[in-house]
């Protein structure tokens, strides 16, 4: 029953990765999703965003307005630890939710945790293994540009608010080099898949 991380830095073909382990019959467990899961209209998480931020980060139709929480917090330390501290804690809660139903329903599950802030949140849980996806910082510029529509500026302000690749690198079990064609990328997901089903 592997507990797979796969973690990468925006735009280095993380989705790719976990759409091919899907493919095969992993369980993929998006940590954005959850993200916005627990953070629902009327959730306890979103209760307390609006105390500690204040209501004008909370839409009129009383979602989350994350344009303006972003805004918010993007650059401010102190303001973006606030904000994990409320996020967290209910995300690794509603994780391990899912990792558990996962296995209850099969015990030998290949589950996926597709997860971007792995370094910073959560790289010291018990994973039995964690894939990086990693491609250069020009080829990721470039995709934020030409495939989703960022200027230069602001694709190159996303990448230096994460951690550097060294941190991600530094982690990894397995790096999946994410660099040239997709159908690379898969091939090497192929390869990984064998791996795992082998062990």
């Amino acid at each position: 029953m592997p507990l797979i991380a796969l973690t990468g830095g925006i735009a280095s073909g993380k989705s790719t990765i976990a759409a091919r382990l899907a493919e095969h019959g992993a369980v993929v467990v998006d940590a954005d999703r959850i993200v916005r899961d627990v953070q629902e209209i009327g959730s306890p998480v979103l209760l307390e965003i609006g105390r500690e931020f204040g209501e004008t980060v909370i839409a009129e139709d009383g979602s989350l307005d994350r344009a303006g929480l972003g805004a918010r917090v993007f650059g401010d330390a102190d303001a973006l630890a606030r904000l994990n501290a409320i996020v967290h804690p209910a995300v690794r809660a509603e994780s391990q939710r899912r990792f558990d139903a996962a296995f209850a329903v099969d015990r030998d599950a290949v589950v996926v945790y597709d997860v971007p802030l792995l370094v910073e949140a959560r790289v010291d849980d018990p994973w039995d293994l964690i894939v990086v996806a990693h491609a250069p910082v020009d080829v990721r510029l470039r995709r934020l540009v030409e495939l989703r529509g960022m200027t230069a500026d602001a694709a190159q302000a996303r990448i230096d608010a994460q951690v550097p690749d060294e941190q991600r690198l530094a982690i990894a079990d397995v790096v999946i080099d994410t660099a040239g064609t997709q159908e690379h990328t898969r091939r090497q997901v192929d390869a990984l898949w064998t791996r795992l089903r082998s062990a």
